[in-house]
């Protein structure tokens, strides 16, 4: 029989943590984080990562497992938590996966193509970039791939940097090496998510911040300060702090930002969610407990 993959994805500040704990108690098994600064050992509070109690209410791997002085890719994040799943499924017949980073969950379940990357190409890019702009960036890809300047994010630099990369390194048009080609997993996979009204879950944001804020956000924003060209860094919570740190903004105008841009990410985050034809909605206003509503849909899948 094969071992099962549950799957707890979806928007920041929606219970997945506390829906994946209860599931790992249920079926005494291990939780495997794909949230993308959850990685990172430096950054806490404003990654909301799982308090104390609930690391050890549940057995985590992927929470606190780098450093932001070294750069955890997609690609990094699929090998290892791929070696990981086949390590934990000789142990148990399920392993919950919980995050809210798409990506890094795609990756893990259906793969990436092996291409090459090189630093020295990626900062001569980066200097391009900086010095002409995206633009510029974007009419040169549609010169050498002009299938995939018609398909890529012409607002996401690193999308088209990348591609610009592999064109360069491989002498190929980047759309006819992507291959789309699926990996062929020893695992079921089961995709839940949890569903709010939006303007009940941009509540829970903002109390999530003020808690944040209550937690120490500032003071661990300051401590990191020194580091905010980090590309970890560069992120919702942290980066709004450190333009209050440099004179750019008022504290007020930080936080609100920081508000702001958090719901942006989940306005994102279920855009994402759209692509999934097997994702399961959990009710989180049904007298039926979350975690009953993912055992009774198991039940019938």
């Amino acid at each position: 029989m094969k071992k099962n993959l549950i799957i707890i994805q979806g928007t920041t500040a929606s219970g997945k943590t506390s829906l994946a704990i209860d599931l790992a108690k249920h079926f005494s098994c291990a939780i495997v984080s794909a949230d993308a600064r959850q990685f990172y050992k430096e950054m806490s509070i404003g990654t909301a990562k799982p308090s104390p109690l609930e690391l050890n209410a549940a057995k985590h791997f992927l929470i606190d497992s780098h450093t932001i002085h070294e750069d955890f890719t997609v690609a990094q994040y699929e090998q290892v938590a791929s070696a990981l799943l086949k390590e934990l499924f000789i142990q148990t017949d399920h392993v919950v996966l919980v995050g809210g980073s798409g990506l890094f969950i795609d990756a893990l379940i259906y793969g990436l193509d092996d291409l090459p990357t090189d630093k020295t190409v990626q900062d001569k890019l980066q200097e391009t970039l900086v010095d002409q702009g995206l633009p510029y960036l974007l009419e040169q890809l549609k010169i050498a791939d002009p299938i995939c300047y018609e398909t890529v994010d012409k607002g996401n630099s690193r999308r088209v940097l990348r591609a610009l990369e592999v064109i360069e390194l491989t002498g190929e048009k980047y759309s006819s090496l992507k291959t789309g080609q699926r990996k062929m997993n020893d695992f079921n996979t089961f995709r839940f998510t949890i569903e709010w009204q939006r303007d009940l879950l941009y509540k829970r944001i903002e109390d999530r911040v003020e808690l944040m804020l209550q937690a120490g956000l500032l003071d661990e924003a300051k401590e990191l300060y020194r580091f905010k060209e980090l590309k970890a860094l560069n992120t919702v919570g942290y980066a709004e702090l450190f333009d209050f740190f440099d004179g750019l903004i008022s504290y007020e105008k930080a936080i609100e930002l920081i508000k702001q841009h958090t719901r942006n990410y989940a306005k994102r985050q279920l855009t994402w969610l759209r692509r999934y034809d097997d994702l399961v909605a959990l009710d989180p206003y049904s007298e039926i407990s979350l975690l009953d509503q993912v055992l009774n849909s198991l039940k019938k899948l």
